[in-house]
């Protein structure tokens, strides 16, 4: 499994996603993750809705394997629900 986050810098949402990605690769031999931040990158929100397919409000934006989860919240209940996050 791969997850990307597009994220930013100060972003409270970004930082417990990628916080959360971190604890599930060091306890998931079958996990990795990669963070983009949007800012270094270079990458504006209308390049994220053209990625995502529609309007972008907030980040993270979030895939696994290229399938687009959501935000933060989305990314936390999947990860509860389906790769034993926090069991």
């Amino acid at each position: 499994m791969f997850v990307v986050i597009f994220g930013r810098p100060g972003c409270p949402f970004c930082v417990r996603a990628k916080e959360i990605a971190e604890t599930l690769q060091e306890s998931r031999d079958d996990f990795k993750f990669r963070y983009v931040d949007i800012h270094a990158e270079g990458i504006s929100k209308a390049d994220l809705e053209k990625t995502v397919g529609k309007p972008v409000e907030t980040v993270p934006q979030i895939f696994i394997d290229q399938e687009h989860i959501g935000g933060c919240t989305d990314f936390e209940a999947y990860a509860k629900a389906n790769l034993g996050l926090y069991q």
